[in-house]
């Protein structure tokens, strides 16, 4: 489901109009990023949990010159999925082996 999807369900479960359902998707996004942007972390009771995560620095080859370069630390948004969302996604999907690939049923 990519963006547009997305709006047009939240008009169509909240009776929004798709503009104002962009418009609280938007502000949704914005004040997640922001509380990052804080090293603050975003917590939806039942969905998850978003909080930025300190990434150490690593060595790593250039694969055009073979070179060794360093990748220096950084911190990367994470998110860690809540109770209600992981049972719901457990309970509906399944992982299958088909010619030695994992695929979801």
């Amino acid at each position: 489901m990519n963006k547009k999807e997305l709006v047009e369900h939240l008009a169509k479960r909240t009776g929004f109009t798709k503009k104002d359902a962009r418009v609280a998707l938007d502000s949704l996004v914005d004040v997640i990023t922001n509380a990052l942007a804080k090293n603050e972390e975003v917590t939806i009771t039942g969905f998850g949990k978003f909080a930025p995560r300190p990434r150490r620095s690593s060595r790593r080859i250039n694969p055009q010159t073979r070179a060794r370069i360093t990748v220096p630390s950084k911190v990367v948004p994470g998110f860690k999925p809540g109770k209600h969302l992981r049972e719901k996604v457990m309970r509906n999907l399944r992982v299958m082996e088909v010619g030695g690939k994992l695929q979801i049923r």
